[in-house]
């Protein structure tokens, strides 16, 4: 492949999850064997602490709060919407010059999931808000989940 893979950071190892775990995975990294890959954690670009309070949408999900029509809080209320806003766009400049085509992102993220995130404490359709902005620039964006149980690492 001769651009990189854009990856989740708790993917690959590094402990920036909100409880300060990771999620990394045999099959995960199996499926890097052989390509170059960044990796990237929103939340932290954001400046939000590890371990930090966890985060939801509330009236939408990803594409939702890009059009201003939906938020993304802590769980204790507070809004953090703006600062995921600014580092996501950041991480976007940053792989637009890094030649990124597709992303391996953690599902069920507010940040970066791929067909799910947490509106309040319900989990349903939708992507992150970092997915979402991937997606409008033309990145592909598949899941881990895709990775880990369908074994489709040889279409990265």
């Amino acid at each position: 492949m001769d651009c990189p893979v854009l990856v989740s950071a708790c993917l690959v190892g590094f402990r920036c999850r909100y409880d300060g775990s990771h999620k990394s995975h045999r099959a995960i990294l199996k499926a890097l064997e052989g390509y170059s890959w960044i990796p990237v954690c929103p939340e932290q670009r954001a400046g939000l602490p590890t371990p930090r309070v966890p985060l939801a949408f509330a009236g939408g999900t990803g594409q939702e709060a890009l059009r201003g029509d939906a938020k993304i809080l802590q769980l204790n209320g507070i809004e953090v919407t703006p600062v995921l806003v600014r580092a996501s766009r950041l991480l976007i400049r940053l792989a637009k010059s890094w030649g990124i085509k597709k992303g391996i992102l953690k599902e069920r993220s507010p940040s970066c999931g791929v067909s799910t995130t947490y509106v309040g404490d319900k989990l349903v359709e939708g992507v992150g808000i970092f997915t979402a902005m991937l997606v409008a620039e033309g990145i592909e964006v598949i899941s881990e989940e895709t990775i880990r149980y369908q074994g489709l690492h040889h279409d990265l």
